[in-house]
């Protein structure tokens, strides 16, 4: 997502980003240009006022990211002792290696980790962050960049020490930690083309909930635009990746172009599909046809053919985010990026 205009945020949102304590129902109230007590008793459904006041009352509450306080009048003072985590899903096994590097960073600190599961959807991404910023957790981590701006308001507005993990390739609204997936991308077309190959397909999946693919992708297309190298086909399944829509995608793309003489997948749920179709067809992987993927997942490895792919750090995304978040707990005024990087695993595949 990239990072929007000035001209374009609103004015209380300027002035309230990048702060290290959270909005106060007085800022609210002074933007609605209403009562503090007529703020209060909007948000808890107890005052009988006009439609509009209600409305711009509710609009300065979505523009400042405010988040009422669920622990006001118990346990604010002395903390709540949480780490709110959201990711988009749990059944894929990128996402519990980042969960066991934040728990790894937990062990013995005396946080404990909340975690909320967005299904790749902004607005229950929404939802959950203004459900556990309300508890007052010490940090929030959260998976990737893109927000709704109701959203980003919260987080940036919040006063809580935010970590979005998994890319770094945006400028964070607090810390950044990950990989660059631009820089991905690039890499995986200079490896190919330093091993002699010159007419890539690619298979990949949705890009709508998945942004780092997209950034893989064109980092790919830079790389073979930079050695005059163009990407012959393509064929992207309208879904999520998985080990059958990388089979049939594969199937797909060589009944258009079967002169391809390397497939780049989005990942290595899609490539691990197109192994078992080539093994179906009868092609051989690298001699044939080279496949390449992303994510060093244990199931490519396990292939009798092992993927070539690259691996993401996912264990140290997660444990350094909780490391740093912990290591200073007031919201600096700079933002910080931490590369995690990543590595080309050579495989047998391509």
């Amino acid at each position: 997502m990239p990072i929007a205009d000035d001209k374009r945020v609103p004015a209380a949102r300027q002035r309230l980003a990048g702060r290290s304590r959270a909005v106060t129902l007085r800022e609210v109230a002074a933007v609605a240009q209403v009562s503090e007590i007529t703020v209060s008793r909007i948000l808890r459904n107890h005052a009988s006022v006009a439609d509009t006041t209600r409305e711009r009352v509710m609009a300065a509450v979505r523009e400042v990211g405010y988040v009422p306080n669920r622990l006001a009048g118990g346990l604010a003072s002395s903390g709540s002792r949480l780490v709110a985590v959201i990711v988009p899903s749990l059944t894929n096994v990128v996402f519990p290696e980042v969960l066991e590097g934040i728990r790894a960073g937990l062990a013995g600190t005396g946080f404990e980790a909340v975690i909320g599961v967005t299904d790749y959807d902004l607005a229950t991404e929404e939802a959950l962050v203004a459900s556990l910023l309300g508890w007052k957790p010490e940090a929030l981590v959260i998976a990737g960049v893109e927000h709704t701006d109701a959203a980003r308001a919260m987080l940036e507005s919040s006063g809580v020490r935010i970590a979005e993990v998994m890319e770094i390739d945006t400028q964070p609204i607090d810390l950044a930690v990950g990989l660059s997936h631009h820089q991905a991308g690039f890499d995986t077309g200079q490896y190919l083309l330093g091993r002699g190959y010159r007419r890539f397909g690619y298979v990949g999946h949705d890009w709508t909930p998945d942004r780092r693919a997209k950034l893989r992708h064109d980092g790919l297309v830079a790389a073979l635009a930079n050695a005059g190298v163009e990407l012959i086909d393509s064929c992207r399944v309208d879904g999520p990746s998985s080990t059958g829509a990388g089979r049939d995608m594969l199937a797909k793309l060589l009944a258009r172009r079967r002169d391809l003489d390397v497939v780049v997948f989005s990942n290595d749920d899609m490539a691990t599909g197109g192994v078992f179709h080539c093994l179906g067809a009868g092609i051989m992987p690298k001699q044939d046809l080279a496949l390449f993927g992303f994510n060093g997942l244990d199931i490519g490895q396990a292939l009798p053919t092992p993927l070539s792919t690259i691996r993401s750090n996912r264990f140290e995304i997660g444990r350094t985010a909780i490391d740093t978040l912990l290591a200073q707990r007031e919201r600096p005024r700079t933002t910080q990026t931490i590369d995690t990087g990543f590595e080309i695993i050579a495989g047998a595949t391509a």
